[in-house]
């Protein structure tokens, strides 16, 4: 009996656990799934532009005042070398010689119609348009006794830059700038056919001269006669001059002096710190970039530098060649003519004065400059004259003007 009432009472166990696992197991209805929002669609990336094509190298026709051969157009060609240097070949410059694509004398004008993108030439051969031009090329003595350096420290540190830039662009309203770059002084007195002793023998001759220069010795009783470099050994070959004046040293030999005047005369005081000039249109100027300007810049100051340096040797092996080679008598320019030269151009100046704002502007800046640096000079410099003198004495026959190698 006991044994029947346990198995019914796990039977009826058995039965409740069943029962409650099936209720466990029933489903529950599904709720619903909450609702996502879609991402926003990605932003549509641009494909980016192409990348400009690299413009290639960029070149200025340039032309000089001077025939090839010569030493002022290898400045000229130093400097061409330098800007594409600077700039990794993205500037070049064309150096033309002297009728190339223009005369001479015509490279300012065509630097402004933009015939030619500048011009390698010196400001002096401009005093048709006004004679203020004379004195951006540091004619003549000096002014105020300056020499070289002493010019390029009016231009670069006593405002001389900017009157010059004023000078093209507000006095003869032509579109270019410039900036110095050929040092070619101090330039000798002259060449003649014949010796001169004193001022009355420099009357009457018909001479090669340029510039303020010309009218200067006019005012001293010279003939003279205006014509590019390549004109004058032909010219003197006719019979047309007696005396010219080029450069001096190794320019001359180069035009070939040497070969039809023996009488050589030096010192000069008309040129004794020319500096020429790198003219270039404005428009031209401004359409280079930052960059390339700095570079033309840099590259003009390191040609007239390099240039001189260069020139200075090249001259004194000229003398030695011109005494050997061709007999020169190379001479010392009379005391009197020198002194009656300053005294012309010292009236002249005064007169140019008095009658143009410009050239007084000008010239009373570099007298205000030179006021300063040419007295402090001669207090701090010694005389070249006396350390030469003492390392390579003059020979008496040499200090008397005979011209003969030591």
């Amino acid at each position: 009996m006991m044994r029947i009432a346990l198995k019914n009472a796990f039977t009826f166990a058995a039965l409740a656990v069943a029962l409650s696992l099936q209720g466990c197991g029933k489903e529950e209805p599904l709720k619903p799934a909450p609702k996502v929002e879609a991402p926003p669609p990605a932003p549509k990336v641009e494909a980016p532009p192409p990348a400009p094509a690299t413009a290639g190298p960029k070149t200025l026709k340039m032309q000089s005042s001077w025939p090839a051969s010569l030493t002022l157009q290898d400045n000229f060609r130093f400097f061409a070398e330098r800007v594409d240097k600077l700039t990794g070949g993205q500037l070049k410059i064309e150096a033309l010689a002297a009728g190339q694509v223009v005369p001479a004398f015509e490279v300012l004008d065509a630097t402004h119609k933009k015939v030619i993108d500048g011009a390698h030439s010196v400001t002096y051969y401009w005093i048709g348009k006004n004679k203020a031009a004379t004195l951006f090329a540091s004619t003549p003595a000096g002014p105020f006794g300056m020499d070289t350096m002493d010019f390029m420290g009016w231009v670069y540190e006593g405002g001389g830059l900017e009157l010059w830039w004023d000078f093209y662009q507000k006095e003869l309203k032509l579109n270019v700038i410039a900036f110095p770059i050929l040092p070619s002084g101090p330039q000798a007195f002259g060449w003649f056919n014949r010796p001169i002793k004193n001022l009355a023998d420099f009357k009457g001759m018909k001479c090669r001269q340029t510039g303020i220069v010309a009218e200067v010795f006019q005012k001293m009783g010279m003939q003279t006669i205006n014509m590019p470099g390549g004109e004058i050994i032909p010219s003197a070959q006719r019979g047309l001059l007696n005396c010219a004046e080029w450069v001096g040293g190794i320019e001359d030999l180069r035009l070939g002096l040497p070969q039809v005047f023996k009488y050589h005369y030096v010192p000069g005081v008309h040129e004794s710190s020319i500096v020429g000039e790198l003219l270039i249109n404005a428009d031209v100027w401004k359409s280079l970039a930052p960059q390339q300007q700095e570079a033309i810049r840099s590259a003009a100051t390191e040609t007239l530098l390099r240039w001189w340096v260069k020139w200075q040797k090249q001259n004194a092996d000229a003398i030695e060649e011109m005494r050997t080679k061709y007999g020169t008598q190379i001479l010392r320019t009379p005391p009197d003519i020198l002194i009656a030269f300053l005294k012309a151009w010292d009236e002249i100046a005064k007169e140019e004065s008095a009658k143009n704002p410009f050239f007084k502007k000008v010239l009373d800046s570099q007298r205000e400059y030179a006021a300063k640096v040419v007295p402090a000079k001669r207090f701090m410099f010694p005389p070249y004259s006396f350390l030469a003198n003492y390392y390579w004495p003059e020979t008496k026959a040499a200090a008397k003007g005979e011209g003969k190698k030591k």
